[in-house]
Protein backbone atom coordinates (compact mmCIF):
# COMPACT_ATOMS: atom_id res chain seq x y z
CA UNK A 1 0.00 0.00 0.00
CA UNK A 2 1.24 3.28 -1.12
CA UNK A 3 0.66 6.95 1.18
CA UNK A 4 1.05 10.45 -0.60
CA UNK A 5 3.72 12.28 0.27
CA UNK A 6 3.43 15.40 -1.82
CA UNK A 7 0.47 16.37 -4.38
CA UNK A 8 2.31 18.57 -7.40
CA UNK A 9 0.66 22.10 -7.55
CA UNK A 10 -1.96 22.89 -10.32
CA UNK A 11 -2.34 19.11 -10.75
CA UNK A 12 -5.46 16.96 -10.68
CA UNK A 13 -3.99 15.26 -7.34
CA UNK A 14 -4.75 18.95 -6.47
CA UNK A 15 -7.98 19.67 -7.92
CA UNK A 16 -9.07 16.71 -6.51
CA UNK A 17 -8.18 17.70 -3.31
CA UNK A 18 -6.02 14.80 -2.28
CA UNK A 19 -4.50 14.64 0.93
CA UNK A 20 -0.95 14.09 2.24
CA UNK A 21 -0.80 10.75 3.57
CA UNK A 22 -3.62 9.13 2.33
CA UNK A 23 -3.57 5.62 0.87
CA UNK A 24 -3.36 4.59 -2.50
CA UNK A 25 -5.62 1.10 -2.29
CA UNK A 26 -6.33 -0.04 -5.69
CA UNK A 27 -6.30 1.23 -9.08
CA UNK A 28 -8.77 0.48 -11.57
CA UNK A 29 -9.19 -2.69 -9.09
CA UNK A 30 -5.56 -3.34 -9.43
CA UNK A 31 -4.32 -3.82 -5.13
CA UNK A 32 -1.20 -0.72 -5.64
CA UNK A 33 1.86 -2.69 -3.12
CA UNK A 34 5.01 0.39 -3.67
CA UNK A 35 5.88 2.94 -5.53
CA UNK A 36 6.34 1.08 -9.07
CA UNK A 37 3.01 -0.85 -8.93
CA UNK A 38 1.73 3.22 -8.93
CA UNK A 39 3.93 4.62 -11.69
CA UNK A 40 2.36 1.99 -14.23
CA UNK A 41 -0.91 1.51 -12.85
CA UNK A 42 -1.51 5.34 -13.30
CA UNK A 43 -0.10 4.99 -16.34
CA UNK A 44 -4.21 4.61 -18.28
CA UNK A 45 -6.23 7.55 -18.98
CA UNK A 46 -9.02 6.77 -17.29
CA UNK A 47 -8.82 5.93 -13.55
CA UNK A 48 -10.51 4.67 -10.52
CA UNK A 49 -8.67 5.74 -7.85
CA UNK A 50 -9.75 3.61 -3.87
CA UNK A 51 -8.51 5.43 -1.31
CA UNK A 52 -8.03 5.74 2.19
CA UNK A 53 -7.90 9.55 4.11
CA UNK A 54 -5.49 9.93 6.96
CA UNK A 55 -8.87 9.99 9.24
CA UNK A 56 -9.50 6.61 7.91
CA UNK A 57 -12.40 7.19 5.09
CA UNK A 58 -12.71 5.09 2.30
CA UNK A 59 -13.22 7.50 -0.77
CA UNK A 60 -13.42 6.69 -4.60
CA UNK A 61 -11.78 8.76 -7.21
CA UNK A 62 -12.74 8.41 -10.97
CA UNK A 63 -10.42 10.33 -13.11
CA UNK A 64 -10.50 10.90 -16.79
CA UNK A 65 -7.49 12.79 -18.24
CA UNK A 66 -5.60 13.36 -21.69
CA UNK A 67 -2.29 10.96 -22.45
CA UNK A 68 0.88 12.43 -20.59
CA UNK A 69 -0.98 14.68 -17.78
CA UNK A 70 0.11 13.66 -14.91
CA UNK A 71 -2.30 13.04 -11.77
CA UNK A 72 0.47 14.83 -9.59
CA UNK A 73 0.77 12.09 -6.64
CA UNK A 74 4.32 11.67 -5.08
CA UNK A 75 4.25 8.28 -3.07
CA UNK A 76 6.73 7.92 0.05
CA UNK A 77 9.52 6.20 0.05
CA UNK A 78 9.15 2.24 -0.32
CA UNK A 79 10.10 0.09 2.46
CA UNK A 80 13.69 -1.44 1.27
CA UNK A 81 13.11 -5.50 0.53
CA UNK A 82 16.45 -6.96 1.78
CA UNK A 83 19.01 -9.20 1.46
CA UNK A 84 18.48 -12.79 2.00
CA UNK A 85 21.72 -13.69 1.47
CA UNK A 86 25.17 -14.32 3.62
CA UNK A 87 27.62 -13.53 0.97
CA UNK A 88 30.88 -14.29 2.16
CA UNK A 89 32.56 -10.95 1.22
CA UNK A 90 29.00 -8.84 2.38
CA UNK A 91 30.33 -5.15 3.10
CA UNK A 92 28.20 -5.20 6.13
CA UNK A 93 30.70 -7.49 7.80
CA UNK A 94 33.40 -4.86 7.26
CA UNK A 95 31.59 -2.07 8.88
CA UNK A 96 32.96 -0.50 11.98
CA UNK A 97 30.77 0.95 14.78
CA UNK A 98 29.89 5.00 14.13
CA UNK A 99 29.49 4.06 10.13
CA UNK A 100 26.44 6.15 8.57
CA UNK A 101 23.12 4.49 9.51
CA UNK A 102 22.27 3.61 6.13
CA UNK A 103 24.98 1.30 5.62
CA UNK A 104 23.53 -1.12 8.10
CA UNK A 105 20.85 -2.06 5.81
CA UNK A 106 20.86 -4.95 3.51
CA UNK A 107 19.02 -4.17 0.28
CA UNK A 108 18.61 -6.43 -2.28
CA UNK A 109 15.45 -4.35 -4.14
CA UNK A 110 14.69 -4.97 -7.61
CA UNK A 111 13.09 -1.27 -7.60
CA UNK A 112 16.40 0.12 -6.55
CA UNK A 113 18.04 -1.97 -9.22
CA UNK A 114 15.42 -0.62 -11.58
CA UNK A 115 15.36 3.33 -10.12
CA UNK A 116 18.56 3.85 -9.51
CA UNK A 117 21.12 0.92 -11.35
CA UNK A 118 22.11 -1.03 -7.74
CA UNK A 119 22.75 -4.77 -8.18
CA UNK A 120 20.69 -7.07 -7.20
CA UNK A 121 21.14 -11.15 -6.63
CA UNK A 122 16.91 -12.07 -7.63
CA UNK A 123 17.95 -14.91 -4.43
CA UNK A 124 14.57 -12.77 -2.95
CA UNK A 125 12.20 -12.89 -5.47
CA UNK A 126 9.42 -16.19 -5.96
CA UNK A 127 7.98 -16.97 -9.30
CA UNK A 128 5.19 -14.36 -8.47
CA UNK A 129 8.24 -11.80 -7.69
CA UNK A 130 10.30 -12.49 -11.22
CA UNK A 131 6.41 -12.71 -13.50
CA UNK A 132 6.10 -9.19 -12.40
CA UNK A 133 9.05 -8.34 -13.49
CA UNK A 134 8.47 -9.31 -16.79
CA UNK A 135 4.56 -7.89 -16.94
CA UNK A 136 5.63 -4.71 -15.86
CA UNK A 137 8.38 -4.13 -18.21
CA UNK A 138 11.19 -3.10 -15.20
CA UNK A 139 13.56 -3.25 -17.35
CA UNK A 140 17.14 -2.68 -17.63
CA UNK A 141 17.75 -4.34 -14.24
CA UNK A 142 20.97 -4.54 -12.53
CA UNK A 143 22.09 -8.31 -11.21
CA UNK A 144 25.12 -9.59 -9.53
CA UNK A 145 25.44 -13.03 -11.21
CA UNK A 146 29.06 -13.49 -9.52
CA UNK A 147 29.29 -17.15 -10.68
CA UNK A 148 26.95 -19.00 -13.10
CA UNK A 149 28.07 -22.61 -11.46
CA UNK A 150 25.13 -23.08 -9.27
CA UNK A 151 27.34 -24.66 -6.34
CA UNK A 152 29.80 -22.08 -6.90
CA UNK A 153 27.21 -19.51 -6.49
CA UNK A 154 25.31 -21.19 -3.94
CA UNK A 155 28.50 -20.85 -1.96
CA UNK A 156 29.45 -17.64 -2.25
CA UNK A 157 26.16 -16.20 -1.62
CA UNK A 158 25.39 -18.90 1.44
CA UNK A 159 21.69 -19.20 -0.50
CA UNK A 160 20.71 -22.50 -2.03
CA UNK A 161 18.29 -20.40 -4.54
CA UNK A 162 21.29 -18.63 -5.73
CA UNK A 163 21.76 -21.92 -8.21
CA UNK A 164 18.73 -20.38 -10.37
CA UNK A 165 20.47 -17.30 -11.40
CA UNK A 166 20.63 -19.03 -15.13
CA UNK A 167 17.09 -20.01 -15.36
CA UNK A 168 16.06 -16.47 -13.89
CA UNK A 169 18.38 -14.66 -16.59
CA UNK A 170 16.90 -16.60 -19.77
CA UNK A 171 13.21 -15.66 -17.62
CA UNK A 172 13.74 -12.18 -17.85
CA UNK A 173 15.72 -12.43 -20.94
CA UNK A 174 12.24 -14.54 -22.70
CA UNK A 175 10.29 -11.18 -21.44
CA UNK A 176 11.91 -9.24 -23.30
CA UNK A 177 13.70 -7.48 -20.53
CA UNK A 178 17.32 -6.49 -21.07
CA UNK A 179 20.16 -7.01 -17.94
CA UNK A 180 23.05 -5.57 -16.78
CA UNK A 181 25.06 -7.81 -14.76
CA UNK A 182 28.21 -7.98 -12.31
CA UNK A 183 30.80 -10.11 -11.28
CA UNK A 184 32.66 -9.18 -7.91
CA UNK A 185 35.83 -11.46 -8.17
CA UNK A 186 36.90 -13.19 -5.22
CA UNK A 187 39.84 -14.84 -5.33
CA UNK A 188 39.93 -19.17 -5.11
CA UNK A 189 36.25 -18.90 -5.19
CA UNK A 190 34.94 -17.84 -8.79
CA UNK A 191 38.24 -16.74 -10.53
CA UNK A 192 40.05 -18.83 -12.72
CA UNK A 193 38.04 -21.21 -15.08
CA UNK A 194 35.12 -19.70 -12.73
CA UNK A 195 35.33 -16.64 -14.49
CA UNK A 196 35.79 -18.16 -17.50
CA UNK A 197 32.74 -20.24 -17.05
CA UNK A 198 30.47 -17.15 -16.58
CA UNK A 199 32.01 -15.29 -19.04
CA UNK A 200 30.82 -18.18 -21.55
CA UNK A 201 27.30 -18.26 -19.99
CA UNK A 202 26.17 -14.81 -19.79
CA UNK A 203 27.07 -13.89 -23.61
CA UNK A 204 25.37 -17.45 -24.71
CA UNK A 205 21.95 -15.66 -23.27
CA UNK A 206 22.23 -13.22 -25.74
CA UNK A 207 22.18 -9.28 -26.58
CA UNK A 208 19.46 -9.13 -23.96
CA UNK A 209 23.03 -9.33 -21.09
CA UNK A 210 23.92 -5.98 -22.29
CA UNK A 211 27.19 -5.72 -20.09
CA UNK A 212 29.56 -7.31 -17.47
CA UNK A 213 31.15 -5.62 -15.40
CA UNK A 214 33.87 -7.92 -13.65
CA UNK A 215 34.64 -6.04 -9.82
CA UNK A 216 37.59 -6.67 -7.94
CA UNK A 217 36.38 -7.74 -4.12
CA UNK A 218 36.46 -4.64 -1.52
CA UNK A 219 37.41 -5.61 2.34
CA UNK A 220 38.16 -3.70 5.05
CA UNK A 221 40.30 -4.80 8.19
CA UNK A 222 37.03 -5.67 9.93
CA UNK A 223 36.37 -8.71 6.93
CA UNK A 224 39.58 -9.01 5.85
CA UNK A 225 40.36 -13.18 4.94
CA UNK A 226 36.98 -14.03 6.79
CA UNK A 227 37.08 -16.21 4.50
CA UNK A 228 38.12 -14.01 1.36
CA UNK A 229 41.15 -12.43 0.89
CA UNK A 230 42.09 -9.55 -1.55
CA UNK A 231 43.49 -9.99 -5.75
CA UNK A 232 46.84 -10.20 -5.42
CA UNK A 233 48.58 -8.06 -8.36
CA UNK A 234 49.36 -11.44 -10.67
CA UNK A 235 45.44 -12.16 -10.50
CA UNK A 236 44.34 -9.19 -11.14
CA UNK A 237 46.61 -9.41 -14.82
CA UNK A 238 45.03 -12.75 -15.48
CA UNK A 239 41.30 -12.01 -14.99
CA UNK A 240 42.49 -8.55 -17.35
CA UNK A 241 43.36 -11.23 -19.70
CA UNK A 242 40.08 -13.02 -19.49
CA UNK A 243 38.36 -9.97 -19.93
CA UNK A 244 40.40 -8.66 -22.40
CA UNK A 245 39.35 -12.01 -24.34
CA UNK A 246 35.98 -11.83 -23.36
CA UNK A 247 35.85 -8.30 -25.25
CA UNK A 248 37.28 -9.50 -28.44
CA UNK A 249 34.75 -11.86 -29.18
CA UNK A 250 31.78 -9.24 -27.95
CA UNK A 251 33.72 -6.61 -30.62
CA UNK A 252 33.62 -9.23 -33.23
CA UNK A 253 30.24 -10.46 -32.88
CA UNK A 254 28.42 -7.41 -31.43
CA UNK A 255 30.18 -4.38 -32.06
CA UNK A 256 30.87 -3.21 -28.75
CA UNK A 257 32.87 -4.56 -25.77
CA UNK A 258 30.06 -6.05 -23.43
CA UNK A 259 32.75 -7.11 -20.97
CA UNK A 260 34.61 -4.64 -18.79
CA UNK A 261 37.22 -4.55 -15.86
CA UNK A 262 36.83 -1.82 -13.32
CA UNK A 263 39.50 0.63 -12.67
CA UNK A 264 40.47 -1.43 -9.38
CA UNK A 265 41.75 -4.08 -11.68
CA UNK A 266 44.12 -2.18 -13.62
CA UNK A 267 45.37 -0.39 -9.93
CA UNK A 268 45.87 -4.13 -8.59
CA UNK A 269 47.55 -5.39 -11.56
CA UNK A 270 50.00 -1.78 -11.84
CA UNK A 271 48.39 -1.68 -15.34
CA UNK A 272 47.45 1.79 -17.19
CA UNK A 273 43.83 2.39 -17.12
CA UNK A 274 42.24 2.09 -20.81
CA UNK A 275 41.75 5.34 -22.69
CA UNK A 276 37.70 6.52 -22.93
CA UNK A 277 36.75 4.30 -25.96
CA UNK A 278 37.05 0.87 -23.94
CA UNK A 279 33.90 1.99 -22.20
CA UNK A 280 31.86 2.27 -25.12
CA UNK A 281 28.52 4.83 -23.93
CA UNK A 282 30.38 5.08 -20.37
CA UNK A 283 26.85 3.58 -18.63
CA UNK A 284 28.87 1.69 -15.98
CA UNK A 285 30.91 4.80 -13.54
CA UNK A 286 28.89 3.97 -10.58
CA UNK A 287 30.41 0.36 -10.94
CA UNK A 288 33.61 1.70 -10.51
CA UNK A 289 34.17 1.10 -14.37
CA UNK A 290 35.62 3.91 -16.08
CA UNK A 291 35.37 6.30 -13.13
CA UNK A 292 38.68 7.24 -13.44
CA UNK A 293 39.41 7.84 -16.83
CA UNK A 294 36.33 9.88 -16.76
CA UNK A 295 37.62 12.13 -13.91
CA UNK A 296 40.72 12.34 -15.88
CA UNK A 297 39.94 13.44 -18.93
CA UNK A 298 37.32 15.85 -17.52
CA UNK A 299 40.31 17.69 -15.21
CA UNK A 300 42.28 17.77 -18.39
CA UNK A 301 39.60 18.96 -20.76
CA UNK A 302 38.58 21.79 -17.97
CA UNK A 303 41.59 23.22 -17.00
CA UNK A 304 41.19 26.22 -19.69
CA UNK A 305 38.10 27.34 -17.99
CA UNK A 306 39.28 27.38 -13.99
CA UNK A 307 39.87 30.53 -12.24
CA UNK A 308 42.89 32.49 -11.80
CA UNK A 309 43.74 32.08 -7.61
CA UNK A 310 47.18 33.23 -7.21
CA UNK A 311 49.19 33.37 -4.51
CA UNK A 312 46.41 30.72 -2.67
CA UNK A 313 46.94 26.89 -2.22
CA UNK A 314 44.71 24.58 -3.41
CA UNK A 315 44.35 21.02 -1.32
CA UNK A 316 43.26 17.85 -3.08
CA UNK A 317 41.61 15.55 -0.66
CA UNK A 318 41.93 12.22 -1.77
CA UNK A 319 42.57 8.35 -1.12
CA UNK A 320 46.04 5.83 -2.40
CA UNK A 321 44.51 4.97 -5.13
CA UNK A 322 43.41 8.48 -7.57
CA UNK A 323 46.73 10.53 -5.03
CA UNK A 324 48.93 9.17 -7.83
CA UNK A 325 47.13 10.76 -10.86
CA UNK A 326 46.26 13.91 -9.46
CA UNK A 327 50.15 14.50 -8.70
CA UNK A 328 50.59 13.99 -12.72
CA UNK A 329 48.58 16.85 -13.03
CA UNK A 330 49.16 19.32 -10.25
CA UNK A 331 51.45 21.46 -12.05
CA UNK A 332 48.99 21.74 -15.26
CA UNK A 333 46.41 22.64 -12.66
CA UNK A 334 48.54 25.11 -10.70
CA UNK A 335 49.84 27.09 -13.58
CA UNK A 336 46.16 27.28 -14.87
CA UNK A 337 45.05 28.52 -11.48
CA UNK A 338 48.37 30.26 -10.62
CA UNK A 339 48.55 28.64 -7.60
CA UNK A 340 50.17 26.07 -5.11
CA UNK A 341 48.56 22.80 -5.96
CA UNK A 342 49.26 19.89 -2.79
CA UNK A 343 47.72 16.41 -3.47
CA UNK A 344 46.66 15.44 0.62
CA UNK A 345 46.70 11.53 0.37
CA UNK A 346 44.46 10.73 3.12
CA UNK A 347 45.24 7.27 5.24
CA UNK A 348 41.68 5.00 5.54
CA UNK A 349 42.03 4.20 9.22
CA UNK A 350 38.17 4.19 9.77
CA UNK A 351 37.94 1.04 7.56
CA UNK A 352 41.86 0.38 6.92
CA UNK A 353 44.50 0.51 4.60
CA UNK A 354 42.83 -1.58 2.42
CA UNK A 355 40.03 0.95 1.56
CA UNK A 356 42.56 3.56 -0.68
CA UNK A 357 38.92 4.69 -2.44
CA UNK A 358 37.85 8.65 -1.81
CA UNK A 359 34.31 7.75 -1.25
CA UNK A 360 35.08 5.53 1.83
CA UNK A 361 36.91 8.40 3.44
CA UNK A 362 35.95 9.41 6.97
CA UNK A 363 35.70 12.86 7.93
CA UNK A 364 37.88 12.51 11.10
CA UNK A 365 40.63 10.87 9.05
CA UNK A 366 40.34 13.67 6.69
CA UNK A 367 40.73 16.29 9.13
CA UNK A 368 43.94 14.23 10.52
CA UNK A 369 45.74 14.39 7.13
CA UNK A 370 44.49 18.08 6.59
CA UNK A 371 45.65 19.69 9.96
CA UNK A 372 44.48 22.81 10.75
CA UNK A 373 43.44 25.46 8.29
CA UNK A 374 44.94 28.62 7.04
CA UNK A 375 43.67 31.90 5.14
CA UNK A 376 43.54 31.75 1.68
CA UNK A 377 43.79 27.66 1.53
CA UNK A 378 40.85 26.40 -1.18
CA UNK A 379 40.24 22.48 0.25
CA UNK A 380 38.14 20.28 -2.46
CA UNK A 381 36.98 17.70 -1.06
CA UNK A 382 35.80 14.35 -3.30
CA UNK A 383 32.03 14.60 -3.47
CA UNK A 384 31.61 10.76 -3.36
CA UNK A 385 32.61 11.11 0.10
CA UNK A 386 29.92 12.58 1.47
CA UNK A 387 25.88 11.49 0.94
CA UNK A 388 22.83 13.42 0.39
CA UNK A 389 22.70 15.32 3.91
CA UNK A 390 26.31 16.17 3.45
CA UNK A 391 27.77 13.82 6.19
CA UNK A 392 31.29 11.38 5.60
CA UNK A 393 30.74 7.99 6.22
CA UNK A 394 31.72 8.05 9.82
CA UNK A 395 28.94 10.16 10.38
CA UNK A 396 30.93 12.95 10.54
CA UNK A 397 28.88 16.28 9.01
CA UNK A 398 30.40 18.13 6.42
CA UNK A 399 29.67 21.82 8.95
CA UNK A 400 32.33 19.70 11.54
CA UNK A 401 34.89 20.07 9.10
CA UNK A 402 34.32 23.43 7.95
CA UNK A 403 34.40 24.78 10.95
CA UNK A 404 37.72 22.95 12.04
CA UNK A 405 39.54 24.05 9.10
CA UNK A 406 38.09 27.97 9.39
CA UNK A 407 39.29 29.72 7.56
CA UNK A 408 39.89 27.39 4.39
CA UNK A 409 37.75 27.47 1.95
CA UNK A 410 36.27 23.96 1.75
CA UNK A 411 34.61 23.06 -1.50
CA UNK A 412 32.57 19.66 -2.47
CA UNK A 413 32.70 18.61 -6.09
CA UNK A 414 33.55 15.12 -8.83
CA UNK A 415 34.96 17.29 -11.40
CA UNK A 416 37.87 19.53 -9.64
CA UNK A 417 37.29 22.21 -12.16
CA UNK A 418 33.53 22.82 -11.50
CA UNK A 419 34.21 22.87 -8.18
CA UNK A 420 37.01 26.00 -8.66
CA UNK A 421 34.79 27.64 -11.19
CA UNK A 422 31.84 28.02 -8.33
CA UNK A 423 34.15 29.92 -6.01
Amino acid sequence: MVRIAEIEAGSIAEELSLEIGTRIVRINGERVRDGIDLTFLLSDTELELETVTPSGEAVVYEIERDPGTPVGIVPSPDTIRECANKCVFCFIDGNPQGVRASLWLRDDDFRLSFTYGSYVTLTNLGPKGMRRLVDQRISPLYVSVHATEPEVRERLLVNERAGEIMDQLRFLLDGGLEVHTQVVLCPEWNDEGHLDRTLDDLWSLGEGIRSLSVVPVGLTRYNLNRPVRLLRPEEAVRALEQVDGGRARAMKGRGYGWCYAADETYLIAGLPIPTADYYDDGALYENGVGAVRRFVDGLEAGLGEVPVLEGRRIRLVTGRSMAPFLRERVDALGAATRSAVEVVEVVNDFFGETCTIAGLLGGRDILTALGDGRAGDVVLLPAEALNAEAMFIDSVPLVELESALAPSTVLRGFEITEALRSM
